[in-house]
């Protein structure tokens, strides 16, 4: 009988649904022969014998292994111990809740997912302190370019704040600090969560956390993680360490046996629609002055790439906003630099265009655009570039891949996927549904190999057909088995 963590010679009795399906004749059941975690035949049933053990499919419907190309592993990891503010409605409810919550070993108390840009009211130092008293109280914001701290957190940060909240850089440092778990503690919470997400059909993933990840990765594949293949990228501070590794973007990392390899510099050159900071060509609403901010500067922006160009490192630029979009493909033009624009919520027409003729990959989140709708009417209701395209990119061309950028939304691929192709995941009718991807548009930009022989055995079994499934069934997927390298990571 098959578990977790054998290795499968053959899948019995499958139909396959995403890539690859374009190279059968017909929808007839089939067998997936693995070797060497490789697919080395496709058979009709019962054509040829098993050379080991057999995963019996029984019908069900097998994509490639999806990937999450935008997500921050030990920030989401850590999630599940963090009090989950998602629900709130204002900020006096956010501030009540934390007074209940148990702070954690370290003293703190850490609530994580609000979006205080729907609430009636502010966020106060004032409230946030007769809430929570004494006990250093943390509040993030969904977009993580928030966070809202009381006095004593503040006092024990060594910040200043008169409201209480922390943006854009000082929000990231609080993060980071927040996130500086003792390292068997994080590995066995990111190891947890991989678990998970290999339940959810995950074989793959871009890592973003603002941390040095080479010595992390190497020390949880040498600990047991092998749940996902995972790309860990690189921050400016890190770059000159990782120059002097000889690391370069794509090339395995040492001790992981190809299960890792090195991403790209990870530059964030704007801030959130959440926290009002993205950097647009139109001012916010009720103050003509703001623009939002640009985190990195054009001039800082081309020094960065130059750099990470002539030391083999592709770029992955954060670039929400319409104008921070123009800088990042200014510098790209100035500098050469390959790699990816991430986010892109926000892009003028021509833009798009130009992402095209610099090769650029679109790394984008469809969860976003559903939970921002009421946002962008409100705040970006003056602009008049394209929010949050995907139909748009993916027609001109350009190489779109989907994410979560968990934990800003679950590391869930079928809920990007759904996301993707409804355009809502409520009753309203789907917010401009002219940038709907088809079902086999979502899962192409959400995976990196096809069903066909000669490809790895990345594979997914589903329990219902992804191209006829209704949107609720999309969205919760039942994953029946998940397998890296032909091998099971997860067996319902």
């Amino acid at each position: 009988m098959t578990a977790v963590g054998d290795a499968v010679a053959m899948i019995r009795e499958v139909r396959i649904a995403g890539p690859g399906r374009e190279f059968l004749m017909d929808d007839e059941p089939v067998d997936v022969h693995v070797s060497g975690g490789r697919i080395i035949d496709i058979a009709p049933t019962g054509a040829l014998k098993a050379a080991g053990e057999v995963l019996e499919g029984h019908g069900a419907w097998v994509v490639p292994g999806l990937w999450d190309h935008h997500v921050h592993a030990l920030q989401w990891a850590l999630g599940s111990e963090r009090e989950q503010l998602g629900a709130t409605d204002s900020a006096a409810e956010a501030a009540a809740r934390m007074a209940s919550v148990a702070a954690l070993t370290d003293g703190r108390r850490v609530g994580t997912g609000f979006r205080d840009a729907l609430w009636p009211d502010d966020p106060s130092l004032e409230v946030l302190d007769a809430s929570t008293g004494d006990v250093p109280t943390y509040l993030i914001n969904a977009d993580v370019h928030s966070v809202w701290l009381n006095s004593a957190a503040l006092r024990r940060e060594g910040f200043i704040a008169t409201d209480g909240m922390l943006r854009e850089d000082d929000a990231f440092e609080i993060s980071r600090r927040l996130n500086a778990v003792e390292p068997l503690h994080g590995d066995r919470a990111v190891k947890l969560a991989g678990d998970a997400a290999a339940a959810r059909g995950v074989t793959g993933f871009v890592d973003f956390d603002m941390a040095w990840n080479a010595d992390a990765w190497a020390r949880r594949v040498a600990s047991g993680f092998a749940s996902q293949r995972v790309e860990f990228a690189v921050y400016p501070a890190g770059l000159g360490r990782a120059i002097t590794a000889g690391l370069r973007t794509g090339e395995p990392l040492p001790g992981t046996g190809g299960l890792v390899h090195v991403g790209s510099l990870k530059v964030i050159t704007d801030g959130s629609l959440g926290t009002r900071t993205a950097a647009c060509t139109h001012s916010y609403p009720g103050d003509d002055a703001d623009f939002g901010v640009l985190n990195v500067s054009p001039d800082d922006l081309i020094e960065l790439l130059t750099a990470a160009s002539g030391a083999g490192f592709a770029a992955a630029i954060h670039a929400i906003g319409d104008r921070a979009v123009s800088s990042a493909l200014d510098a790209v033009t100035v500098t050469g630099a390959t790699g990816t624009i991430e986010h892109a919520q926000l892009v003028r027409h021509v833009d798009i265009a130009r992402i095209v003729r610099l090769g650029l990959a679109a790394s984008v989140q469809p969860q976003h655009a559903v939970d921002d709708r009421d946002l962008v009417d409100g705040y970006w209701a003056a602009q008049t570039s394209i929010g949050y395209p995907m139909a748009s990119l993916l027609r001109a061309g350009v190489d779109v891949r989907l994410g979560s950028d968990a934990p800003v939304a679950p590391l869930d691929p079928w809920q990007a996927i759904a996301a993707a192709v409804q355009r809502t995941d409520d009753e309203r009718e789907p917010w401009h549904p002219e940038e709907q991807l088809t079902i086999d548009e979502a899962l192409a930009a959400s995976v990196r190999s096809t069903v066909r022989p000669g490809e790895i055995a990345d594979l997914v079994l589903c329990g219902a057909d992804p191209r006829l499934a209704s949107a609720s069934t999309l969205r919760r997927m039942p994953v029946m088995a998940t397998l890296r390298d032909g091998r099971l990571t997860h067996l319902a």
